[in-house]
């Protein structure tokens, strides 16, 4: 039987999966300067085996984010740019006839990766949006009448421009809520624009000489561990409660004031209460604790229910967007 201060010893011992992301963690930030949520974000939707919807003006890093994460872990990845005249086989792949064999052969799409960039997804028309959306959903495509399951590690970061509507097909809120989480960026702040540039020479200076694929970090194995790690984490009832009572305010918000109930018109979905979950979990992992706060809850709260709730055309009128409809939330509900 261990002594006590032998279970302290063993429980004080870091985590060597925790350690790997760790360290995962702090290369990316090392070349994605001043997007810290965007890094952390993209690590808690690995952990939690979802996808994320990332928006921001152009050249912040979104594309570069998952390029530099696919050089750190085992897998490959695939950029695909969605265009209005993209066609849903460009994606998934197509039967190919082969004269030699005399039978069609499924030649496999970019969609076939690991981690997958859609870039610009509101461009492509509703059909394509909606084939990418069953890869998400059900971790599978369907071609004519066979279905071809996906790889077990899989990761879509779709992106989109907030600043030009014209042409695009915008996502519908039922699709929208496939996504685990809605992150939006915004511009640095001065210091990390000076960051940026002395980063920018450096890399000019050795181009040609650096080592392009990167070093591998995470194995496949390793993440599949560490997300049943993340589901494993423990979480106190009162805190379980917490979360639950916050997603019932966001669909019943009249008890928590007169305002609320005006703005709100639908609240969050079953889905998002295993989102917040599944996010919440995996940022207390990646902070290196074995148990979930309620200021997990509140701290991936915004990027996990901001495209799950539906403003009222009240709420339009007066300005009011669903991250302050969030942070009235996470105000007035208290904590158990």
């Amino acid at each position: 039987m261990d002594s006590p201060s032998n279970l302290a010893q063993k429980n004080t011992q870091p985590n060597p999966v925790q350690s790997a992301f760790g360290k995962l963690r702090e290369e990316m930030e090392t070349c994605i300067i001043g997007q810290q949520t965007l890094v952390e974000h993209l690590l808690v939707a690995l952990l939690a085996d979802g996808n994320l919807l990332v928006e921001g003006a152009p050249g912040l890093a979104k594309t570069t984010a998952i390029k530099e994460l696919a050089r750190r872990i085992e897998g490959d990845f695939h950029r695909i740019q969605f265009t209005p005249d993209l066609l849903p086989g460009d994606l998934t792949g197509t039967d190919v006839f082969r004269p030699q064999t005399g039978a069609f052969e499924f030649q496999q799409g970019p969609i076939f990766h690991n981690l997958v960039l859609a870039d610009e997804i509101n461009r492509a028309p509703a059909k394509v949006q909606s084939a990418l959306l069953e890869a998400m959903g059900e971790r599978q495509i369907t071609v004519g009448q066979v279905s071809y399951n996906l790889p077990r590690l899989f990761l879509v970061m779709a992106t989109q421009n907030p600043i030009e509507h014209e042409g695009t097909y915008p996502l519908p809120e039922a699709q929208l809520d496939r996504f685990l989480m809605h992150v939006r960026i915004h511009y640095p702040d001065a210091g990390a624009e000076k960051q940026i540039l002395e980063l920018a020479r450096t890399q000019a200076r050795t181009t040609g000489t650096r080592n392009t694929a990167g070093q591998v970090l995470l194995t496949q194995q390793q993440i599949f561990d560490a997300q049943q790690q993340v589901l494993d984490m423990h979480m106190a009832p009162p805190v379980e409660e917490y979360l639950i009572q916050l997603l019932l305010a966001s669909r019943e918000p009249s008890p928590y004031g007169e305002d609320l109930a005006r703005w709100v018109s639908y609240g969050a979905s079953p889905r998002g209460t295993i989102a917040l979950d599944r996010c919440a979990r995996a940022n207390a992992w990646l902070d290196g604790r074995d148990y979930v706060s309620p200021g997990d809850i509140q701290a991936v709260a915004f990027d996990t229910l901001r495209h799950r709730i539906l403003l009222s055309f009240e709420a339009e009128a007066e300005g009011v967007t669903a991250d302050d409809v969030i942070r009235e939330l996470i105000q007035r509900v208290p904590v158990s």
